[in-house]
């Protein structure tokens, strides 16, 4: 098992800037993908980012292309959510992923941090 533990958010202006970390254990962080997930309130959680186990490649949902950057750093077992020129509608509570490699679904969740975007 992997236990993932998130940690950066809080509340900043439109136009800000946040980063999120997210703190891994257990197995082979190496083993992993690793997704950025959130959900705002009354909404279905939505992906964010995902990058792959070495740090090559990695994916944006449309709204975030160009001011969020996922990273990852294998030697320290953590994975990081930069997020620029915050909006409003990026309010919501912000959870980080691990995905085995080989396997489609995320199998592994943190507990969430919120990050609130005031306008």
């Amino acid at each position: 098992q992997v236990q993932l533990v998130e940690s950066g958010g809080g509340l900043v202006q439109a136009g800000g800037s946040l980063r999120l970390s997210c703190a891994a254990s257990g197995r082979t962080f190496s083993n992993y993908a690793m997704g950025w997930f959130r959900q705002a309130p009354g909404k279905e959680r939505e992906f964010v980012a995902s990058i792959s186990w070495s740090g090559d490649n990695a994916r944006y949902v449309d709204s975030v292309k160009g001011r969020f950057t996922i990273s990852r750093d294998n030697a320290k077992n953590t994975v990081h959510l930069q997020m620029n020129s915050l909006k409003p509608e990026d309010t919501a509570v912000y959870y980080c992923a691990a995905r085995d490699k080989g396997r489609s679904t995320y199998a592994y969740w943190g507990q969430g941090t919120q990050v609130t975007v005031s306008s």
